[in-house]
């Protein structure tokens, strides 16, 4: 696998919605949108009745922003589209009609801890650990915030946003409540998912989504709010000190 995709497979009334980039599963802005459309794609598809978040490759789930993006970046209002990407996956996940349960089989950093904490419930291995790294490069998670908070609380959302520099353990993110349940292998990673994706298609999809409404309550300013977010982090790539750092992790 060398060429970044996002794909869509159906099996059984489950979609299985799998996005890849050579680089750690790292997120540029094509990618961003294209797992958005497909998330979109697959709410809408009558055959679909849950959806399983998944990446490819056997070790990191998703490595965040892409930095040679970010470095690319040289004013405002391409910053916040880039940023934008984000806010608009996590809210084809909040919006969606059916339950996305996440697979995270490998470590998560930055953006790709908001695509964890954004879907509705979140299987995982033991080396899953989970990082905010973006206070260390000179912006901050601003965008994926509010679905972290809403999952792991704010107080623990703010211990991984100041230790920015710090993995913390897969058990340590189900203590918090990011994790449903921890594995130690992909194998039975695999297999939770597969029978509890199972059971939830089986269910009535009308009490699905009528739970889902009710799990995702409150968080309708999320539209506006999370592109406040994304304008603010466009404006802060930009600083001599963010371009400084991400240089050196190019």
């Amino acid at each position: 696998m060398t060429e970044p995709y996002v794909t869509l497979t159906t099996e059984d009334k489950i979609g299985f919605i799998e996005f890849f980039h050579p680089n750690r599963n790292s997120m540029p802005g094509d990618v961003l949108h294209q797992l958005e459309q497909t998330i979109i794609e697959a709410g809408n598809n009558e055959s679909v009745k849950v959806i399983v978040l998944k990446s490819g490759g056997n070790r990191t789930f998703c490595a965040g922003a892409s930095f040679n993006e970010l470095i690319a970046i040289e004013d405002t209002e391409t910053g916040r589209q880039f940023f934008s990407g984000f806010a608009n996956v996590i809210n084809a996940m909040r919006k969606c009609p059916k339950l996305i349960i996440g697979r995270v089989q490998g470590k998560t950093v930055g953006g790709g801890v908001g695509l964890a904490a954004a879907t509705d419930y979140c299987l995982a291995t033991q080396y899953a650990s989970v990082k905010l790294s973006e206070l260390s490069i000179g912006i901050g998670p601003f965008v994926i915030e509010p679905a972290v908070s809403r999952k792991i609380g704010k107080t623990a959302m703010t211990q991984m946003t100041i230790d920015a520099e710090t993995f913390y353990s897969a058990d340590w993110a189900k203590e918090k409540g990011l994790y449903a349940e921890v594995f130690e292998t992909t194998d039975e990673l695999d297999e939770a998912v597969k029978v509890l994706a199972e059971k939830l298609s089986s269910y009535n999809p009308d009490a699905l989504n009528s739970m889902k409404q009710v799990f995702w309550e409150g968080t309708d300013h999320w539209d506006t709010l999370l592109q406040e977010r994304a304008a603010k982090s466009g404006t802060l790539v930009l600083s001599k000190f963010t371009k400084k750092t991400l240089k050196r992790f190019r």
